[in-house]
């Protein structure tokens, strides 16, 4: 879907510019093509959407890491082959000057003797021992190269401009904290019971605090099967959101990290819900079908696990590491586009660009 790549150039500050065609803008185009035709009823792009919104997201977002990867590699060889033909020599050249190849000092023998006790390796290690030099000597020039490449972006100004695929996501019977209309939407599908869904939480919760009125956060339950209580305490916390307290029951749940229901319900009362229309909510299983459209919604948009974060439905690989930067890069771009969306409708009713505002 990328139409072309193109690179400005300015002084002091090098902006890189990589122009890609809006993917919704493409799917628009296409949305009267015709995908299949079942005994003579033809089926277009957008009928498949209104009935499967999600059914193509995952395909989509794995195509658009790939593409990612690789524009982010050619702009790695971009700076490496300007910073060459500005010292007037090649880049292997200029990666032999900034890696330090030729300095390089093999560990001591005792050194690499304790790295071949890790090698799963039969060999023994006067065989290997010349091979082990090698691969150390390999992995320090690439961290070397790593560094000096880092060095090269923090003087460049880049700019991503390939449009992320956006997950159709309802909020719907969903908990949102924050203001309704902050210009940027986390949501989280998670677990009360998952490990790194409590490890995360404490982030999230830095984020809504640095980030005020600027963030909402809405969670929504992913109960895996391999948490047996995972399901039940997804339904408590919804009893509790039909009392108005959700998010100090979603709290206790993360804090204490008790999910049987007898401990539940004390919870609940602790936190001065009423405690029989609360236990009846949770023993009738009221909220269970609230909770399975949940699940049935991440099922649907190819979520392997928990936790899964979208920035304004952009999807953050739920298979890597989620960090407080991570999240709160993509924040950053979400408001410099909201601003950039503000002053170009500014400018296009005639009215003077409103300044954009600081976003921490």
């Amino acid at each position: 879907m990328t139409r072309g790549l193109s690179i400005a150039v300015l002084s002091f500050s090098t902006v890189l510019i990589l122009g890609a065609a809006d993917n919704d803008a493409v799917r628009n185009q296409a949305g009267d093509s015709v995908l299949v035709e079942v005994d003579g009823v033809k089926f277009t792009l957008a009928d498949f959407e209104n009935r499967r919104p999600a059914a193509l997201f995952q395909a989509r977002n794995n195509f658009h890491e790939a593409e990612r990867k690789a524009v982010d590699e050619f702009v790695s060889d971009y700076l490496l082959i300007r910073e060459a033909q500005k010292l007037g020599i090649t880049v292997p050249e200029l990666l032999e000057r900034n890696t330090k190849s030729e300095s390089f000092k093999p560990p001591s023998d005792e050194t690499l003797r304790v790295y071949y006790e890790g090698v799963d390796t039969s060999e023994p290690y006067e065989a290997v021992r010349d091979k082990i030099i090698e691969a150390i000597r390999t992995r320090r020039i690439a961290k070397a190269k790593a560094t000096y490449l880092q060095s090269l972006r923090q003087q460049a100004k880049i700019e991503f401009r390939l449009s992320a695929p956006r997950a159709p996501i309802t909020l719907k019977d969903t908990p949102l904290r924050g203001a309704a209309n902050a210009p940027v939407t986390i949501v989280e599908f998670a677990d009360f019971e998952c490990p790194y869904c409590q490890q995360i939480q404490p982030v999230v919760d830095k984020l809504l605090a640095d980030y005020k009125d600027k963030v909402a956060f809405a969670f929504k339950d992913f109960p895996l099967p391999n948490h047996a209580q995972a399901q039940k305490a997804a339904e408590a916390a919804h009893c509790a959101l039909a009392q108005g307290k959700y998010w100090e029951f979603h709290a206790s749940l993360f804090n204490t990290r008790e999910f049987d229901v007898a401990k539940m319900k004390n919870a609940a009362r602790t936190l001065q819900l009423d405690g029989n229309a609360f236990n009846q909510c949770l023993d009738s299983g009221a909220k269970a079908g609230a909770v399975k459209a949940h699940f049935e919604e991440a099922q649907a948009l190819g979520l392997p696990g928990t936790p899964a974060f979208f920035v304004n439905g952009r999807l953050i690989n739920p298979n890597g590491t989620v960090s407080y930067s991570t999240l709160q890069q993509l924040i950053e771009e979400e408001l410099t586009a909201a601003a950039q969306r503000t002053k170009e409708n500014a400018l296009a009713s005639g009215g003077p660009a409103a300044p954009a505002p600081a976003h921490r």
